[in-house]
């Protein structure tokens, strides 16, 4: 049986960035991936075309966005945050460039932006490749041996490996078509690690109303969106949002939705949609006043084209008192107050979320307690390390989850290196 210096369990972008860096620094290292290919999952992001980072300047700020969990980020964020990102890719023939929201994508011609993740996933490829990185795919591992606090070794559906040192790259269970299927929460547990309870995040929202279906798949812009529990407002998004047959989506829910979990062992979840956000309530109803009077001889359904898409009006007259065909001149002032105030709070009661089929990513993992935030070495199991999507850490769109992959995955491989050095 060959004996490397290190093996990596996962071929996503937290593996393959522990793999490269720590062949970069010498070490003889084995890539072990269940599936066909590497990189399934990451080439999916961002729509294919990989959200690699974000280009937020205030790096508390950008620590802030993983929640409470953000501060572990430090140490590994410190030797390869998103300036390091930037740099490596574009030294390694990716170039970038920064989208809304300070999002950062490759820079590539509109008619091949799809083709984004496939260059990240090559530059990774190359990046292993230069290291002599050994890849072995279809090796699909069932167990790690552990005796006296370290990994003796690494059972596959093919052989038996050992190695050294071992680092965990195996994601959470999100998208478990791509592999994610939660393997690396059992390995960790084999070691002795405590798994705070995988549950779905970036995920859409399930809802106990069923009129949202009437306005499916519709993109509403510059909304806002706002949560409460037992009816007391606890976070709101500004932004874009759809409604499904099931519930509600979009980027703003997406968002929330990594909170839901937890806000439900709270007590009742609501959403509240505004859909005027930049109207007060004295504004918008002076709005509805002037297009009636614009529509004076229509009927109150055919009245509201101006002041909503077409594809919200059967939404507005299903929770509406008024009837759609009720002459427009005879809405009296009352129910026009109630229109106005409908259209700044629609109330949604939140349901659940959908299952890790639907999920950009997972929220829980192993715990961040028993975990070196500088190395991310374990701290019950000498020479085994964890990086990415595996720990209990996660950031809402736009950049964040893919840059928790880079830093952590190059802290674990470079404190693999580092850990064999002083040995």
């Amino acid at each position: 049986m060959e004996r490397f210096d290190t093996i990596v369990i996962g071929g996503g972008p937290a593996g393959l960035m522990a793999a490269g860096r720590a062949a970069e620094l010498g070490e003889r290292v084995l890539l072990v991936e269940k599936n066909d290919s590497l990189g399934e999952k990451l080439l999916l992001a961002g729509k294919r075309r990989c959200n690699l980072t974000n280009a937020e300047p205030d790096m508390e700020k950008f620590l802030s966005r993983y929640g409470k969990n953000g501060r572990f980020l430090h140490g590994a964020f410190s030797r390869f945050g998103p300036t390091e990102t930037l740099a490596f890719f574009n030294q390694n023939g990716v170039p970038t460039k920064t989208e809304r929201g300070n999002r950062i994508f490759p820079a590539l011609p509109p008619e091949k932006s799809a083709q984004g993740a496939q260059r990240v996933l090559d530059c990774l490829l190359v990046y292993c490749k230069k290291g002599n990185v050994r890849i072995l795919r279809r090796s699909e591992v069932k167990a790690l041996k552990v005796k006296n606090k370290r990994i003796e070794r690494i059972v596959t559906n093919i052989e038996e490996l050992s190695a050294d040192r071992c680092i965990v790259a195996t994601g959470g269970k999100s998208y478990p078509k791509t592999g994610s299927t939660g393997d690396g929460y059992r390995f960790a547990a084999q070691a002795g690690h405590t798994i705070v309870e995988p549950t779905p995040a970036i995920v859409p929202v399930k809802t106990h109303e069923t009129w949202v279906k009437l306005a499916r798949n519709f993109n509403l812009r510059n909304v806002r969106l706002t949560a409460t529990v037992n009816g007391q407002k606890i976070d709101e998004r500004f932004g874009e949002m759809e409604f499904t047959n099931f519930g509600v989506s979009g980027p703003i829910v997406m968002d929330l939705s990594s909170f839901v979990s937890d806000w439900m062992k709270q007590g009742t979840v609501g959403l509240v949609l505004d859909l005027k956000p930049a109207m007060d309530l004295p504004t918008l109803l002076a709005r509805i006043d002037r297009d009636f009077e614009k529509y004076r001889d229509r009927e109150f359904g055919r009245a509201l084209v101006d002041l909503l898409p077409s594809a919200l009006i059967p939404l507005a007259l299903e929770l509406s008192d008024v009837p759609g065909d009720k002459p427009v001149s005879y809405v009296s002032p009352e129910e026009r107050q109630d229109l106005a105030r409908l259209l700044k709070n629609i109330p949604l009661t939140v349901n659940g979320l959908w299952s890790f089929d639907h999920a950009i990513v997972t929220k829980g993992g192993v715990c961040l307690k028993e975990v070196d935030p500088v190395t991310l070495r374990s701290k019950l199991c000498e020479n085994l390390w964890f990086a990415g999507e595996i720990l209990d850490l996660n950031g809402p769109t736009g950049g964040f989850n893919l840059q928790m992959c880079w830093s952590t995955g190059y802290a674990a491989g470079q404190g693999a290196r580092v850990e064999s050095v002083v040995n």
